[in-house]
């Protein structure tokens, strides 16, 4: 016997998550929780975070980190993640709690979380029209993915390591893994 799914609609989602202790993604009416991010995670956010927010300054781009929800749509249903950090450029994506127009997205990989943001979310966050990179940051190594997507809007991987900078073609600005990594001891 199959217990019944409690469905949420949009509106009942975002109404408790404004008073929710713990963050949650929505999938098509269900809730998921978000676990609590390591040292090692927080440091690698804030890292890119600091050297953006700098960056854009002065421009239309405002660069949210981790609890900023992007709200797209896939099919039919809607979908709301909490991306640990995420560029938009387009003054009219003004909803105060999530983002519809994202250009750049990060995520920093966790064990518990790296398959679903390399397979679901990815696939998902390829949907939005705005968007030009979507970016993967491990924690565990030097090494960052970059899903571009190019004029005819094919998207491409490329694989940083250690030596290797990284190239923000959606805000212009280049990264080094020492930017990226600094005061990560654990790598």
């Amino acid at each position: 016997m199959h217990s019944p799914v409690n469905l949420l609609t949009v509106e009942e989602y975002l109404k408790a998550e404004e008073y929710s202790e713990i963050r949650h993604e929505y999938v098509d009416g269900e809730i998921f929780a978000m676990a609590g991010a390591s040292e090692e995670h927080n440091l690698i956010a804030g890292n890119i975070f600091t050297l953006i927010r700098p960056h854009i300054r002065g421009t239309s781009c405002r660069v949210f980190v981790s609890d900023m929800k992007v709200k797209l749509k896939v099919q039919k249903a809607d979908i709301f993640y909490y991306p640990d950090l995420l560029v938009t450029c387009d003054p009219n994506d003004g909803e105060r709690y999530f983002k519809t127009s994202p250009n750049l997205i990060v995520e920093v990989l966790s064990n518990s979380t790296k398959t679903i943001d390399k397979r679901e979310k990815r696939l998902n966050y390829q949907s939005i029209e705005s968007l030009q990179e979507y970016v993967l940051v491990s924690q565990d190594e030097i090494k960052v993915e970059v899903y571009r997507k190019d004029a005819q809007g094919n998207w491409s991987l490329e694989i940083l390591s250690k030596d290797d900078n990284l190239e923000l073609k959606s805000v212009g600005l280049t990264l080094t893994m020492a930017d990226i990594y600094e005061d990560v001891i654990n790598i």
